[in-house]
């Protein structure tokens, strides 16, 4: 133990680790149940079209199959209608299979269910289905033309959401020195987990209960919903999500696919089990990114930002997503897009626009990757304009160390941070001078190197206030932990968050032990079982340290208390004076007096007649906590080359200045940021779901759609900083995302920086070789710029 005796803080080791490298661990795929069924789902081959039959006899034929079901079948179980409670949101159905109307490729039609997977699969491609094709739109630019075929009924913008209008804001931009008008794009992107999306649901007849295992962010949301939909009571159906192979927000949203093989499971009485393969993950999984922001922004002589008016618009796909809906990342996108930048005038638009795509999730960063990428750009032609130097005119519009907590324009209120210190601390080991020196030497060469830096404020530890501003029908943010000591004096902490290998299985351990004086090698943390747990919204969006740890500590420091109580009764000595260090109670100044652990468990359960008479027996605590949010910050600066002959991108080095408040294992969040940066890098220079006016993906296999390999990835440089949250009970800040969110924007202005001298913008993802290539040998400007 550290000498100050504490866990927090401390590089443990991960206690998941050894059963994933030993291969002991367990995924929906590797549980066995007697005489199971595999699931597989016949889907639609067209983006838009009416269903004019379907036809299941050969499918029904096939050696093996034991049932075919299609929409008719499941008799009188609704759709899914996602819904925020605003006016300028329109809800739609999302039905679980398709019946008469198809809206995009890989939405399913059919389900069949077969003695083995390969039965399943030839019955599902035996399916016959009648379409009559109508006109797809896949592009944001097709959905808004005003004869744009409509993907639903209602129209092809979800949601139209109008911020903050300023009434000085128009007459600031007139003003202003500069005015820079500039437009900025995403590419759409899948989340990729190794472990694609999977369900194994078993229907007991004797206690009428289901089981689904599934592979979830959020356990008691999938048994809430899928309860529902099946109309059972929420006691008749549990959720396991055993380990689960990532996630990064795909799996934080209820599928279909999870109450399809309920239904399945139910109707056939038998086990069910449906494992999705990479081209289905890529077809028909739920997607994420793909924004198009045009910025107009002023900016005085010295390069402060004067005001900003935006225009966001969000290709959600075909429908929305249980619970956050097509609104979470235009919602985001307009309330979070000045970042940490103190700009006191704004205004927004952000809408969500439906196409015949599948639908979106709110993939790692949630539109954070893009705006972050709009600021930094503009920010960086403003500083190119006015010949101000790139690393000053950020410092200038960061929010000023004095002026926290910041209340931006939007309302968002960000608590303390070291956004100047990470800037300057990012900015020296880049040591920016000398490199400029190496620049310019190579540009005598015909090299193009380039240096790229960005700031950011990551939300964190969204807690029901926060998601209530969206005006969400089903409102996360608060989470519950139960403490428990066993007679033997163990200790297992019951969590409602979901980990899904980000290492929670230790870090809440360090937590509760620092709380009740032992080592965390005796805690036990179990989640992700809603039999087991107490109701908790799972793991997403950065909130498990804030929030699951926070109800953690708060129900292990008052487990810590009842021991203590009841060591003194048994000591002889006040509550007060009791200290709990190393699993032993003890009087304070006289260590000789003291009890084991388990001599308090013993007493606790199996002696109950020495408890104290207002003392109730068993050890065990709950407690909730639902914070307000905090904010982590960051600055990400790197190095890249461009091979001009090519257009390709190779990055030289890679620096991140972090501030996530409290470490509670350092090399935890270590992992997770360089997890990000890879990631970032990812979306940054090659990943791209791309499809035909016709809606047809074309990057359906791992051949096409490129992720990132260790080559590719540079080494990580991290430099740590500490501002404790004034918000969370540890003083940590979530940053499971800051990795994903920073890195696009660094590598695109680093881009930008190496062929500044040649007049090329670089205002899209991915920066592709072939598009490099091009701007290099036009030697002029690429799509999305202006500036007066």
């Amino acid at each position: 133990m550290e000498v100050d005796g504490r866990w927090i803080g401390r590089a443990l080791r991960r206690v998941e680790d050894p059963r994933h490298l030993t291969g002991t661990a367990s995924f929906v795929d590797d549980i066995r149940r007697p005489g199971v069924l595999a699931l597989a789902f016949t889907r639609s081959a067209q983006a838009a079209a009416r269903v004019t039959g379907i036809e299941t006899e050969a499918a029904r034929g096939i050696d093996g199959v034991r049932a075919v079901l299609i929409a008719s079948d499941l008799g009188d179980v609704a759709p899914l209608v996602p819904r925020l409670d605003r006016p300028d949101f329109v809800a739609v159905e999302l039905p679980l299979l398709a019946r008469d109307r198809v809206r995009h490729v890989g939405e399913p039609l059919a389900m069949v269910v077969a003695d083995t997977p390969h039965a399943a699969e030839d019955g599902a491609e035996r399916v016959v289905v009648d379409y009559e094709p109508g006109l797809a739109v896949s592009s944001i630019e097709a959905a808004i033309a005003d004869d744009a075929p409509r993907v639903h009924d209602e129209g092809n913008v979800l949601l139209d959401a109008a911020f903050h209008d300023d009434p000085a804001l128009d007459g600031l931009l007139e003003q202003a020195a500069l005015v820079l008008e500039e437009s900025f794009a995403s590419a759409r992107l899948s989340a990729v987990p190794l472990e694609g999306r999977a369900c194994l649901a078993e229907w007991d007849d004797r206690d009428q209960r289901l089981t689904l295992w599934t592979s979830t962010q959020v356990p008691h949301l999938v048994r809430t919903t899928v309860a529902a939909l099946l109309r059972l009571p929420e006691h008749r159906l549990r959720v396991i999500a055993p380990d689960v192979g990532g996630g990064f927000g795909q799996k934080c949203v209820v599928a279909r696919e999870e109450a399809l093989t309920c239904i399945a499971a139910r109707r056939l009485g038998a086990p069910v089990k449906w494992v999705e393969d990479r081209q289905e993950s890529l077809v028909a999984g739920f997607q994420g990114h793909e924004q198009r922001f045009h910025v107009r922004a002023g900016f005085d002589g010295e390069g402060r930002v004067l005001g900003v008016a935006a225009d966001i618009l969000c290709d959600v796909g075909a429908y929305s997503t249980h619970p956050f809906t097509c609104g979470v990342e235009p919602l985001m996108a307009a309330t979070e897009l000045l970042g940490p930048y103190a700009v006191r005038h704004y205004r927004a638009r952000a809408r969500a626009v439906a196409t015949n795509k599948s639908p979106m999730a709110p993939y790692r960063g949630v539109s954070r990757p893009q705006m972050v990428l709009a600021m930094e750009r503009l920010l960086q032609k403003a500083a190119l304009r006015l010949d101000v130097d790139p690393v000053e005119i950020r410092r200038r519009n960061l929010i000023p160390p004095d002026a926290f907590p910041w209340t931006g324009p939007a309302g968002l209120v960000i608590d303390r941070g070291s956004y100047h210190e990470a800037l300057d601390t990012c900015a020296g080991a880049l040591d920016i001078a000398a490199f400029r020196e190496r620049q310019g030497a190579a540009r005598e060469e015909g090299r193009l190197l380039g240096l790229g830096l960005v700031c950011f404020a990551e939300r964190s530890g969204y807690g029901t206030e926060a998601f209530n501003q969206r005006r969400m029908t089903v409102t996360p943010g608060y989470d519950t932990a139960l403490a428990r000591m066993d007679p033997s004096g163990g200790v297992t902490v019951y969590v409602g968050t979901s980990g899904h290998g980000q290492g929670h299985l230790t870090t809440l351990a360090q937590v509760a032990a620092d709380q009740l004086g032992v080592d965390p090698a005796r805690i036990e943390v179990r989640q992700s079982d809603t039999d087991a747990t107490p109701y908790g919204w799972g793991t997403f969006a950065s909130r498990t340290m804030v929030v699951g740890g926070g109800a953690t500590k708060r129900a292990t420091l008052a487990l810590a208390e009842r021991i203590r109580r009841l060591a003194g009764h048994l000591l002889e000595a006040a509550s007060e004076d009791i200290e709990l260090r190393d699993g032993r109670a003890t009087v304070r100044g006289s260590p000789e007096r003291g009890l084991s652990f388990a001599d308090v468990g013993r007493v606790a359960y199996l002696e109950v007649q020495r408890l104290p008479p207002d003392e109730d027996p068993g050890l065990e605590c709950q407690a909730s906590f639902d914070p307000p949010g905090t904010f982590s910050n960051a600055t990400h600066g790197c190095i890249v080359e461009i091979d001009p002959e090519t257009g390709a991108v190779a990055i030289e080095r890679y620096v991140v200045a972090e501030d996530c408040g409290v470490m509670i294992n350092p090399a935890i969040v270590e992992g997770q940021v360089r997890g990000g940066v890879a990631q970032g890098i990812g979306a940054a220079l090659y990943e791209e779901l791309v499809y035909t006016e016709e809606g047809q993906l074309q990057t359906a296999s791992l051949m096409d759609y490129l992720v990132p390999t260790a080559a590719e990835i540079p080494t990580v440089e991290i430099l740590h900083l500490e501002t404790p949250s004034e918000f969370s009970e540890t003083g940590a800040k979530g940053m499971g995302e800051g990795g994903t969110m920073g890195a696009p924007a660094c590598v695109a202005t680093a881009v930008a920086d190496a062929v500044a001298h040649l007049g090329i913008e670089i205002d899209r993802l991915p920066i592709r070789p072939d598009h490099v290539l091009a701007a290099l040998h036009a030697g002029g400007r690429t799509e999305g710029s202006g500036a007066r």
